[in-house]
Formats: C-alpha cells, sequence, structure tokens
C-alpha cells in the first residue's frame, strides 16, 4: 500500500513538470501556471497524507488469541491428517507464543503427542518433562504423568522387539523404569484419577517384567559359567522384586549355581525356599519352566 502511493506521487510530480515545461513553451500566463502548481501541490499534499494513513494503520497482532486460535486449528488439522512434523513447528510457535495460558499447555501436550507419533521419544518425554516442571498445579498433570509413562511404556514394546519376537525383559530396561517411576508418580498424586486404574496394572506388568529382565541376566551368567555372578543376580531380583512370577526361575538358577559352585548348605537352603514358594515348580522334577502362553503384547 505504502509503495503504491509512493509510485503515485511520483508520477503526480512527473507530470506536474511536464505541463509546466509546456506552458512554459507555449507561453501560458503566469495565472494559469500558479493554478497548475496549486493543483499539483494539492495533489502531493493529498499523496503525503496518505503516506501517513498507512503508517499509521494497525498492525496484525501474532499474539492475539484470534491468530493463536487459529494456528492450533490448523495444527489439529495436520495432527488428524497424520502430518504431524508440520504439526510439531506450529504447537512450538504457540507454545512459545502462548506461555503460561491454557491454550498454551494444551499446545505443549499436543506436542508431546505429535513427537511421539511421529517417532521423536526423546523429544515427547523432554516436553512431558517440561510441562510437568512448569505446570505443577494444571488440571492436566494426570494426564501428563500418565502419557509420560505411556511413552516410555510403548518405547518398551517397540516395532523391532515384536519383528523379532523378543520378549521385553530380554531388553534394556531403562524404559521400563522411566514409565514405572511416572505410573507411580501418577498413582501417589492422582489416586482417583481416571488414568489411575491403568496406571496400576501397567505397574504390575513393568515390575514382572524388571523381574524377569534380572533373570534373563542370571540365566546368561549361567551359561557362561559365571556362576558367582548368576547367584548374586539372582539373589539381586529377589531383594527388589518378591512377589514376581520370574523369581521362581531366580531361585533355581541361584540352587543350581550353589551346587557348581560347591557351596552345598547355600544351595539346600535355596531348595527349600523354592519348595515353600513355588511347590508345583517343574524346575524340581523336570528342571525346566512350564510351557508359557504368549504375551498379551505379543498377540498383535
Amino acid at each position: 500500500m505504502r509503495a503504491a502511493v509512493a509510485r503515485a506521487l511520483w508520477t503526480m510530480i512527473e507530470t506536474w513538470v511536464l505541463r509546466r515545461r509546456t506552458a512554459e513553451s507555449v507561453g501560458l500566463s503566469g495565472t494559469w501556471r500558479a493554478a497548475w502548481r496549486c493543483a499539483a501541490m494539492t495533489a502531493a499534499t493529498a499523496a503525503v497524507l496518505g503516506l501517513a494513513a498507512c503508517s499509521s494503520a494497525p498492525k496484525e497482532d501474532p499474539n492475539s488469541q484470534a491468530n493463536l486460535e487459529k494456528l492450533y486449528a490448523e495444527a489439529k488439522e495436520d495432527m488428524l491428517s497424520g502430518s504431524y512434523d508440520r504439526a510439531i513447528k506450529t504447537l512450538e510457535r504457540i507454545e512459545g507464543r502462548a506461555a503460561g495460558t491454557t491454550l498454551g499447555q494444551q499446545a505443549q501436550l499436543d506436542l508431546a503427542w505429535a513427537n511421539y507419533k511421529s517417532g521423536e521419544r526423546v523429544q515427547a518425554v523432554t516436553v512431558l518433562d517440561r510441562f510437568i516442571k512448569l505446570n505443577p498445579s494444571s488440571p492436566a498433570l494426570d494426564y501428563a504423568l500418565y502419557m509420560k509413562g505411556l511413552v516410555n511404556f510403548n518405547d518398551d514394546l517397540g516395532l523391532f522387539g515384536r519383528i523379532a519376537r523378543q520378549d521385553i525383559s530380554e531388553r534394556d530396561q531403562q524404559a521400563a523404569r522411566d514409565s514405572m517411576q511416572a505410573f507411580k508418580q501418577l498413582v501417589e498424586q492422582f489416586p482417583e484419577s481416571k488414568y489411575s486404574e491403568d496406571a496400576r496394572i501397567r505397574i504390575d506388568y513393568i515390575t514382572n517384567s524388571l523381574a524377569a529382565y534380572e533373570v534373563h541376566v542370571a540365566r546368561y551368567y549361567y551359561n557362561r559359567g559365571a556362576y558367582l555372578a548368576a547367584a548374586n543376580r539372582g539373589q539381586a531380583a529377589l531383594m527388589e522384586f518378591q512377589y514376581a512370577p520370574a523369581l521362581e526361575e531366580a531361585l533355581f538358577l541361584m540352587m543350581q549355581s550353589y551346587d557348581k559352585l560347591g557351596m552345598t548348605q547355600l544351595r539346600d537352603d535355596t531348595r527349600r525356599v523354592l519348595v515353600a514358594s513355588f511347590p508345583d515348580s517343574s524346575y524340581l522334577t523336570t528342571g525346566k519352566a512350564k510351557q508359557k502362553d504368549k504375551a498379551w503384547w505379543q498377540i498383535w
């Protein structure tokens, strides 16, 4: 707009100069030339006023509620269509511009979800940690904790593990521990939350998974002749996870390891604990575990 007015002003000036020269060449009277000058000055004044009006026109505020809500609607559409990368960029802008508002909090939660859906688990957890730290009294805090637990939980059930038919107890358990910590915080702070019941179920599952992981490591050591390390790992599982089903094998591995080490007293003590805790244990008769059903996560 400002450029258009400037061009119009310049055109008027050129026209005025041309007409003045024409008037002088044909010998017009001074009065006529004065009239031309008056008209030109009037036009120039109008152009200047137009420029001033352009410069004083109010600019659209990019941080206005209307603009932020428009951006948020665009981000939601991108998420629904699966365009998570584009949604992430928009939500990051909203998070920065609407910090401390309800819309800003919602943008943060959606940003975490979009990162998770696009495969950026670490970034999703980072966003959730930031939300939890900055919004300790938010009514959505229970949801943020649940989502943090869920992101880490589903990472432990990753695509490659399912393809390889690998039990989650056979992989690194840091994601599982992080998941359990978030779920425990949710249950402790918000016992009546609608997410707490599912969190409790997942806590039990993760606990059993962590115990099974310790037994997996103990088995690894035993199969390689590291009997003392196997016994110690089984003992660690007993101390940390007192009621997990995997402790049946932990006791058996400890018993076998002590036997290999010639520690007959510890072997016999461990066997008595195994008999008392698991009287129908197949390890006592066959030395092997019963055939397991598929884990629920392997069904799909």
